[in-house]
């Protein structure tokens, strides 16, 4: 078990580290925040919906965490090509153990930079309904953090080199965001979208950031946690495949 301390320690390190990776992460977050937010807000408001505002920062704050969760996986590829994953690997562990360790520290710094963002959020003018339920929302970041956090190390243990990154960011990340709802309400969607969003698994942590934070929820609460631990359990089982089949 203290491989597994070790290996989440030295996520926490390396997140510490990169002061410039804490400021990156929250730009693009930020972007959508701000503009669309206040842009779209008065829009939003004449049809009834109320604060566009309250409606789009728990979709952010999942944006933050599932990118950063998924970058924490895909930094595997970074550790193979340059040594640093050789040397975790001739640990006397097994391979189980260090994929969890990474997952698991990849995970915390994902709910780290989530908290941030929340933070951020409050500065912008975003109000939560009750803050008794902010535990519950960084369980929903936790939930996330993992799930996509063992698909990136998943996919990292596919791919050799940078090269199929950008595929991944372009065709299942980006996919994963936009279908989830998270700049959109899922009631009253054309059939075929809505099925869409229903396969998606960011569309219950975004649903159920949103019930914490704001008090409205689409698929219920039961739903969102029991999609969120099935598909982290997966994954999990996956990812410990996928690694243990790593040549180094």
């Amino acid at each position: 078990m203290n491989v597994i301390y070790v290996l989440w320690l030295r996520q926490l390190k390396r997140f510490v580290r990169a002061r410039s990776r804490i400021v990156a992460s929250a730009g693009q977050p930020l972007l959508y925040l701000l503009v669309l937010g206040y842009g779209l807000g008065p829009v939003f408001q004449k049809a009834g919906m109320g604060s566009y505002l309250q409606f789009i920062a728990p979709g952010v704050i999942a944006m933050t965490v599932l990118f950063t969760s998924i970058f924490s996986g895909i930094e595997l590829i970074w550790d193979r090509q340059f040594g640093f994953l050789k040397e975790t690997l001739v640990a006397p562990v097994p391979r189980l153990w260090i994929m969890v360790g990474r997952t698991l520290g990849g995970a915390t710094v994902a709910v780290i930079q989530g908290v941030v963002f929340l933070l951020i959020c409050f500065l912008a003018g975003f109000r939560v309904h009750d803050f008794m339920a902010l535990p519950l929302a960084v369980v929903f970041m936790a939930l996330i953090g993992i799930m996509f956090t063992a698909l990136g190390t998943a996919i990292a243990s596919v791919l050799s080199d940078f090269q199929g990154f950008q595929l991944v960011m372009n065709f299942l990340v980006m996919p994963l965001f936009f279908l989830s709802g998270a700049m959109f309400p899922l009631s009253n969607l054309p059939g075929a979208l809505k099925i869409l969003t229903s396969l998606d698994p960011v569309s219950y942590g975004v649903d159920g950031l949103r019930h914490a934070l704001v008090g409205n929820a689409y698929f219920g609460l039961a739903t969102d946690l029991a999609v969120l631990a099935i598909g982290s359990a997966l994954l999990l089982v996956l990812a410990s495949r996928l690694f243990s089949r790593i040549q180094v």
